[in-house]
């Protein structure tokens, strides 16, 4: 198990970008039941740089195979909510399945936070680190499943494939391309990947509601009511006009939402 373990950490290092749809195969709206900022927020909480497909950085652009794209799989049930998380490389080949995850809540946002929190239990043992791919020695990906918690190690070819030049440019009339495989240092700043961000004005004091807080301002007014989610500092949030989740991180309170084409991530000052 140990080996296999190991094997998977290997394929999934060589990924620069999780990217995650807007909108899950199987759902009528874009995020639907927060399924796309959970998913999101719990890559980057590991240590992947995680994207939305329709804000993806230039160098992913330019080669969509340094990301692996999420495919939520819903297997729900009328009374369980049950869900897996798949890995895809640009290839459209599943190079990771976790387990399935549960939940019997009766809220569909609570519900399939819980479940997909669960499935993401997979990928507690990884150390991820991105190490871009060496031209020297690239193989097929390994196929890593949890599914029924068999995992399965596909047959692996031992040809080492010819080095290419990091550069390759061709200039001719009727064609005109440039490749540059150099690795390409990000500006990304871990746990911090959203359009833009900025300071919440004011102070937030937390009123107490039967399964979360409801949030306001010194007038008072509501601005903000959050509700508990499975996970400890997280919580799915609602107010005027916009949804999102609220969370902590290193001592300080997030909210991250949509606004237009851009996700926000909005620090508050919240006193309990």
């Amino acid at each position: 198990m140990t080996s296999f373990i190991g094997s998977s950490q290997v394929n999934l290092n060589e990924y620069k970008y999780i990217i995650v749809p807007k909108r899950f195969d199987g759902f009528k709206n874009e995020n639907q039941h927060q399924t796309s900022s959970m998913v999101k927020y719990l890559f980057n909480k590991k240590g992947f740089v995680s994207v939305y497909d329709d804000n993806l950085p230039a160098d992913l652009k330019a080669n969509r195979c340094l990301g692996l794209v999420v495919d939520l799989i819903d297997n729900s049930t009328m009374f369980t909510t049950k869900t897996e998380l798949g890995l895809n490389n640009c290839d459209d080949q599943n190079v990771f399945q976790s387990k399935e995850g549960r939940s019997k809540k009766k809220d569909y946002r609570l519900s399939y936070g819980e479940a997909i929190t669960n499935a993401f239990d997979s990928f507690a043992t990884l150390n991820y680190v991105y190490e871009p791919k060496t031209e020297a020695s690239q193989e097929e990906p390994l196929t890593i499943s949890f599914k029924n918690d068999i995992k399965r190690l596909e047959d692996q070819p031992s040809m080492v494939k010819k080095q290419e030049p990091m550069v390759e440019q061709i200039a001719t009339e009727e064609v005109q391309s440039y490749k540059d495989r150099t690795p390409v240092v990000t500006d990304y700043s871990k746990g911090k990947s959203v359009s833009t961000s900025k300071m919440s004005s004011g102070t937030l004091y937390a009123q107490v509601l039967p399964n979360g807080y409801q949030l306001v301002d010194s007038t008072p007014k509501i601005q903000l009511k959050i509700f508990k989610s499975s996970m400890p500092n997280v919580y799915i949030a609602k107010g005027n006009g916009r949804d999102g989740v609220v969370y902590s991180s290193d001592g300080k309170w997030f909210f991250e939402y949509h606004e237009g084409d851009q996700v926000v991530k909005e620090e508050l000052d919240i006193k309990f």
